[in-house]
């Protein structure tokens, strides 16, 4: 009798194991969700509020993440119309020159903001070791073709509303105290900033506003109610979703469209679109 109930004890924790595992693998990679989130921003001109922004993060086009579910998200995103959209790096997983012919494909598909479509770049537009300026060069080639305009440490002003676009911390070009030097605490302000670790640097220039970020993924695997246990930053408490930061700072973090493994539990892949206010 004791051996009957071991054994069915086992297939039951092997069938959830299973299920978990099938689960985590195979639907929740592909389970995009569109997080809405109201952004107050000051400073907004009338004319922009309740306008949308939306934000697509960490595609990682390559040999990771498959083509037909970037497409098809992309797709979907583009019904939304909205009226701004920013990517906040990590196009690519870069394997080989193919790599970068798939994101070009991938781009022809990748929705625009009615007003504007800016992008940052992210540790993986630098290829391996994060350290190719050829490929990052690329990269930025690709997306101006597609009428994407990208930010290295420089801003753009659009319909009232300013952009500051901080280049990769882990890149080659990483130099913040040039980004924020463009900023006016008069003016409505964003700032594009792929590692959320930077947040944790003295050189905000008295910034007080939105920052927007992706990178960790949000860990990608996370048991409910316990912090995510794989994250690729130094501060833990950066994981996803919004935090609340020292001089006014709001800092969003994005849960990511793509992965670098494709597993995920209680962490779907997200594209947030905010609402101006």
């Amino acid at each position: 009798m004791q051996r009957r109930k071991f054994l069915k004890g086992l297939t039951t924790i092997f069938g959830f194991t299973t299920i978990a595992g099938l689960y985590s693998w195979q639907l929740e990679p592909f389970w995009l969700e569109f997080v809405k989130v109201k952004m107050s921003i000051a400073n907004i001109p009338n004319k922009l509020i309740d306008k949308t922004l939306m934000q697509i993060s960490d595609i990682h086009v390559g040999p990771k993440v498959d083509f037909n579910y970037l497409v098809d998200s992309l797709n979907k995103a583009q019904a939304y119309q909205p009226d701004f959209v920013v990517y906040t790096g990590d196009f690519i997983h870069y394997e080989d020159e193919e790599t970068l012919v798939s994101l070009r494909k991938c781009m022809n598909y990748a929705p625009k903001g009615k007003l504007g479509t800016l992008a940052i770049l992210g540790n993986h537009d630098y290829g391996e070791e994060w350290v190719d300026d050829k490929i990052a060069d690329t990269i930025t080639g690709i997306l101006e073709e597609k009428g994407i305009i990208v930010l290295r440490n420089n801003c753009k002003r659009i319909n009232g509303l300013n952009f500051i676009g901080v280049d990769d911390c882990w890149g080659t070009n990483f130099n913040p105290k040039k980004a924020l030097k463009n900023y006016n605490p008069n003016e409505a302000t964003i700032v594009l900033c792929h590692n959320p670790d930077v947040c944790d640097l003295d050189i905000w220039n008295d910034y007080n506003g939105w920052i927007l970020s992706g990178h960790t993924h949000g860990g990608q695997c996370k048991i409910p109610f316990i912090k995510a246990p794989v994250l690729p930053v130094k501060n833990k408490d950066f994981d996803k979703g919004i935090k609340k930061l020292s001089g006014g700072r709001t800092l969003y973090i994005n849960r990511a469209l793509g992965h670098l493994y494709q597993v995920r539990f209680n962490v779907r892949p997200e594209i947030t679109i905010f609402k101006l206010a």
